[in-house]
């Protein structure tokens, strides 16, 4: 909260909060809606099989590969611009995407991933500088519950609309969500910046301008900020790798080792996306009355269940979906917890979001065919599990040296005694 009056701080906070739940329904949401008419794409476009799997591998390859280049984005020109370059690129990638010939829509769904970037690193920034200490985590976790609702609304809906009006008016739809997010945040960057003028004319002082983004470089951050920050790339690396590939397989797994019909694992599976909205609002409410190092742990133990219980159980498959996602929607809300209570400046979030989410998102894109390849050699599904396995430990190691270090360093330098006692 460090570009304005505190008072208007104070008032811009549920404007603000709102704008991040507008903005996470867009970070998912437009690359959800393809999967679910991915056939009508194919058969209208004549897409190949591996061109069609782009539609979904492409953004989340460019999560990896921008993020760098999106975090200095940000740094350099403030999280509000990169809000605004966010919505306004999912609005054109939507718009392209759904007017195609193949390479449109290919073009289209390359500038929904660049686009979708800015927003993953922005938000983050925009919570480590509007949001109190106190309130990081629920506000955290309403941002990964509401990426979830999204991604769960447009999947539903996108396949009744196409039956309706056909695939290309059934994706572009979802683009009106993008429209509405550009009108809130140009309502909400105005309101403020009148909000600040009323307090200086107030106080008869000139309104305080923005300060100049913070250039130290990351070397000269502090050590034990940049200690956590690797640990957080393995973590998050952990979560991705387990996530994606569980979201990728869970479905053939089930099929396979359950003797379940596509129906009904894909039914399973889908428990998998919705009980992540139990684990994004139930880390917030453990960390307001335990340790910070209890809810990373829980959250560690259910992601563990997930493969040993498919390894060990495998008929009650639907526990293990729901602890599972549980676990992914905690474990995404604790991470990102973290960095926004221990950077010390917008820079510094930004560099360290770019970072995690960097090596997350490439360990993301490899491992779902790499755990193909290897239900494939293995000719079973025990190996994928057991990459499943490795991934969710090395979240648990990693987590919890994070959450341990971070304790002990808040908002760019040591806890206070107070702060620590508070824990």
């Amino acid at each position: 909260m460090n570009q304005s009056d505190p008072s208007v701080a104070r008032r811009m906070l549920p404007w603000m909060v709102v704008g991040i739940v507008v903005l996470a329904i867009n970070l998912r949401a437009p690359i959800i809606a393809p999967t679910a008419v991915l056939g009508d794409i194919q058969d209208d476009t004549g897409l190949s099989a591996a061109g069609v799997g782009l539609l979904t591998g492409l953004p989340v390859l460019l999560f990896a590969l921008v993020t760098p280049v999106a975090g200095k984005a940000i740094g350099r020109f403030g999280a509000e611009a990169a809000v605004l370059s966010c919505l306004t690129g999912v609005l054109l990638g939507t718009v392209l995407r759904s007017l195609g010939p193949p390479w449109l829509v290919l073009v289209g769904t390359g500038i929904i991933g660049f686009a979708i970037t800015l927003g993953n690193i922005a938000v983050p920034v925009i919570i480590r500088r509007e949001v109190p200490w106190s309130q990081v985590s629920m506000v955290t976790g309403l941002y990964s519950a509401t990426m979830n609702v999204g991604s769960m609304i447009t999947l539903l809906g996108t396949g009744p609309l196409a039956a309706a009006v056909g695939w290309r008016w059934a994706v572009a739809i979802w683009g009106g969500m993008a429209v509405l997010g550009l009108a809130y945040w140009l309502f909400a960057i105005r309101l403020r910046i009148r909000r600040n003028a009323i307090v200086a004319a107030a106080a008869e002082t000139p309104p305080t301008p923005a300060p100049t983004p913070e250039r130290r470089p990351w070397r000269e951050a502090p050590p034990e900020f940049r200690a956590i920050i690797a640990l957080l790339v393995v973590t998050f690396s952990g979560q991705s790798i387990a996530y994606y590939t569980t979201t990728t397989w869970l479905p053939s797994i089930l099929a396979d080792t359950g003797g379940l019909s596509a129906t009904a694992s894909g039914g399973t599976a889908s428990l998998f996306q919705i009980a992540a909205i139990l684990g994004a609002f139930g880390v917030p409410l453990l960390a307001a009355r335990t340790r910070p190092w209890v809810p990373v742990a829980i959250i560690a133990a259910l992601w563990l269940s997930l493969p040993v219980g498919l390894l060990l159980a495998p008929s009650s498959f639907v526990l293990w979906s729901i602890t599972g996602g549980i676990a992914q929607g905690g474990g995404f809300t604790a991470i990102f917890s973290i960095i926004a209570r221990t950077a010390g400046s917008d820079r510094e979030t930004a560099s360290a979001s770019a970072r995690v989410q960097g090596g997350g998102y490439l360990a993301a894109t490899l491992a779902p065919p790499f755990a193909g390849w290897l239900g494939n050699v293995t000719d079973g599904w025990t190996a994928p599990i057991l990459l499943i396995l490795a991934a969710t430990l090395a979240f648990t190691i990693t987590g919890l040296l994070a959450v341990r270090i971070s304790g002990r360093f808040r908002g760019g330098g040591p806890a206070t005694r107070r702060e620590v006692l508070d824990e």
